[in-house]
């Protein structure tokens, strides 16, 4: 399943790199010429230092002013000709190099924007590592063709140079410094990869106490507040030791590598001097020789230390040409842009999902869906619940084809999604998930960002007015033109829901995906945008994904999943009237502050009949009330260990359903509500709820039956005589739903 390992891709190469920067070719014939003076300029400053020293050997004053006189033009004119060819070198280079990141980043996004969700769900391929990969990988990329290609070049041109005039000058002596050089490159590049190496170092065993100290300034007032400072120093003082040991461990080896590395420097030299003095004293070359010859040599071994040193660099940079060839070269497994794919003007809306299997490519072991079948028809809504994992959303990401079945069909109007032009068939639909995503600008910009064609102003509003956000929009100081920050931080979650939903009303959508749409917003927040939705949902081919069942009771068709099947499907009433035995009234039953709407829906098939709306507690006094464990002996009270919870409004509805239907019940109602309220202030216990309930239904022990549902075990209210309510009537109860057990 790992499609992305599978495939074999080009080997990526340094020429192909090049490649990649061939429209900037006369830069690059200019950087290279320029680097190539420019690692001339250095063979030839040290010739004029040589000959330079040898004037002060000379005795005739007149002639060492001079000399002095013309050495010090030479020295003057090559330091206005390293300038000029400086900057040509630079300027040319650094055009090259930013010309190749921009490249470079455009190309990759680009081919990012091709693959499939798949591969996105792969732990190396996280928004992090590809936001790292663009910034990182590229600017290495830069450094790599500009900086390091400058000094490879102006590196090759001046060993060449030097050594050329090394040996024209005196190629006795040349020849014995080109043999020993070696010893004094790897003595200049130990030096500066130590350097660099005790540099990294401390500043990475600064790192941890960075951390601390910066965790420190930031929370600060949790630390005042429990008056941590001390323990807070100690683990600084802690984190600093280890890399104290380390740092002075590392600058002992440090220490010797460079001692050891200026010694044999100082000894190569002194062998030079001394071999060059018998080449003087036999006559074979002249002091000023020998000085050329020695200081052009020598300070080519310095140059090429100092490009030796870049090996690391240019490392990393091979590291980063594989990277970025990797995106490169890879090819989707869904492919965005087929242009042999039906490019739809208009689609009607009806999908369906026939004997899908699919697994995630992330967890190929795990099988979401077996043979798994699905009709949605076109213009109507259809509701997918169940519980996690369940395959809701899965369902949402086949039908955008964010993701391809191993096995099976997904159509949309009769057609393979396969078989069309996969962005034109977008166009079509669109999705509004849980997390809407904002950009970072402003509301208009948001709203139209889902349009490729250019809109008014007047359809910004009204799509702004049938999501209910124009009038917030418009509450704000600078209305549309409002910033929304990164992520849209600076609207709250139900305002960022909103303008996602006016940007899919844009669109026109004929197919509206709503995945988990208002599952996290605050009850408010979600009554608004459930309304928004509710007329966008209107004359569409409508998925809802839902985990609060109360905002898809009105969708012309719900279907229940439980693990990649369907087990139950049919609208709001009928699917209630299945009873406990149903998937769906089951989870009616087990969803967490539903227990008002589950208990409204019975009521109203229940008592269908009954025009009166019945008088519910209020919501902001729907108070769960613990029950007790403890026996009879134990007290009864309402401190003892709690065993389960018991909502008023089960509780009533449940006597409500049991009782005679035919007068006005609200002076029983309030009085059993105020013996829940004794029960939860303590003022009565255990006991004291029975003998009230008792007296309070007298006459209807049916009704003392069922109440005896809620009693902790050991408790009961035994009845003291016959009932004589209706069969039917006792059977209109589920004990189960109501007691919340």
């Amino acid at each position: 399943m790992e499609e992305f390992d599978q495939q074999k891709l080009p080997v990526p190469s340094f020429r192909r790199l090049l490649a990649l920067n061939l429209p900037e070719w006369k830069q690059a014939i200019l950087g290279c010429l320029s680097a190539t003076l420019f690692g001339a300029v250095q063979p030839a400053y040290a010739f004029a230092m040589g000959s330079m020293v040898s004037v002060y050997f000379l005795t005739d004053h007149d002639e060492i002013k001079a000399k002095t006189r013309t050495y010090a033009l030479c020295f003057l004119g090559l330091a206005i000709f390293s300038l000029l060819v400086n900057v040509c070198q630079h300027y040319n280079f650094a055009y090259m190099g930013e010309c190749l990141t921009k490249r470079v980043r455009e190309r990759m996004l680009s081919k990012i924007l091709t693959f499939e969700v798949g591969w996105f769900d792969q732990d190396e391929n996280s928004s992090g590592a590809i936001c790292s990969r663009l910034a990182k990988d590229a600017n290495v990329v830069r450094s790599l063709v500009g900086d390091r290609m400058a000094l490879v070049v102006q590196t090759i041109s001046a060993v060449v140079v030097a050594c050329t005039m090394g040996l024209v000058i005196a190629w006795r002596l040349a020849l014995v410094m080109i043999a020993v050089q070696p010893l004094i490159i790897v003595c200049f590049y130990t030096r500066r990869v130590l350097l660099k190496s005790m540099s990294r170092k401390a500043i990475k065993s600064q790192e941890e106490s960075s951390k601390l100290a910066a965790e420190a300034v930031s929370n600060l007032r949790t630390i005042t507040a429990f008056s941590s400072q001390d323990r807070l120093l100690k683990m600084l003082e802690k984190a600093q030791e280890g890399p104290r040991r380390e740092s002075i461990r590392q600058s002992w080896f440090a220490g010797i590598g460079l001692a050891c590395s200026l010694s044999l420097t100082t000894v190569t030299w002194a062998f030079d001097f001394w071999y060059g003095g018998k080449l003087v004293a036999k006559g074979y070359v002249h002091a000023k020789q020998l000085f050329e010859t020695f200081m052009v040599l020598v300070s080519t071994g310095r140059v090429i230390a100092d490009a030796g040193s870049m090996t690391t660099d240019l490392a990393k940079g091979s590291d980063a040409v594989g990277s970025v060839f990797a995106v490169l070269d890879r090819y989707t497994k869904i492919e965005p842009e087929d242009p042999e794919g039906l490019e739809p003007k208009r689609i009607v809306g009806d999908i369906e999902l026939r004997d899908v299997h699919f697994a995630y490519p992330a967890r190929p072991d795990v099988m979401n869906f077996k043979g798994f079948s699905i009709k949605i028809e076109s213009g109507k809504s259809t509701a997918l619940v169940g519980q996690s994992g369940s395959g809701k959303s899965t369902i949402i990401g086949l039908i955008e084809r964010f993701y391809d079945p191993i096995k099976g069909v997904v159509k949309i109007d009769g057609r393979d999604v396969k078989s069309y032009h996969l962005r034109s068939l977008r166009k079509h639909i669109a999705l509004v998930s849980q997390e809407p995503t904002l950009f970072a600008g402003t509301i208009r910009e948001n709203i139209v960002y889902g349009v490729s064609d250019k809109v008014d102003e007047l359809e910004i509003v009204e799509a702004a007015r049938a999501a209910n956000a124009h009038d917030f929009i418009a509450g704000l100081k600078d209305g549309y033109d409002t910033w929304c920050g990164d992520r849209g931080v600076q609207l709250s979650g139900g305002q960022k829901q909103r303008v996602a939903i006016a940007r899919a009303i844009l669109r026109n959508p004929v197919v509206l995906l709503l995945d988990e749409a208002t599952s996290a917003l605050d009850s408010q927040s979600e009554k608004v945008v459930q309304d928004a939705l509710e007329r966008v949902m209107v004359g569409r081919t409508s998925v809802v994904v839902a985990h609060r069942l109360s905002t898809i009771q009105n969708c012309d068709l719900i279907t229940v999943l439980d693990k990649g099947e369907v087990v139950e499907k049919g609208t709001h009433s009928s699917l209630l009237s299945k009873g406990p035995t149903g998937a769906y009234y089951s989870l009616m039953r087990s969803e967490d502050g539903t227990a008002f709407d589950v208990a409204k829906a019975l009521r109203l098939n229940v008592y269908r009949s009954n025009p009166n709306e019945f008088p519910f507690f209020p919501g902001h006094q729907l108070t769960n009330f613990k029950r007790q464990s403890q026996t009879p002996g134990g007290g009864g009270g309402a401190g003892g260990a709690s065993q389960r919870l018991m909502s008023i409004n089960d509780a009533w509805l449940f006597i409500k359903q049991l009782k005679d239907m035919g007068g006005d019940q609200r002076e029983e109602y309030y009085m059993f509500i105020e013996i829940m309220k004794d029960f939860k202030a303590q003022r009565i216990d255990t006991k004291g709820v029975c003998a009230r309930v008792k007296a309070l239904f007298k006459g209807h022990n049916h009704l003392i039956l069922g109440f005896n549902q809620f009693l902790p075990q050991g408790y009961e209210i035994i009845p003291e005589e016959e009932d004589a309510t209706p069969p039917l009537q006792k059977q209109t109860v589920d004990m189960k739903l109501l007691s919340r057990l």
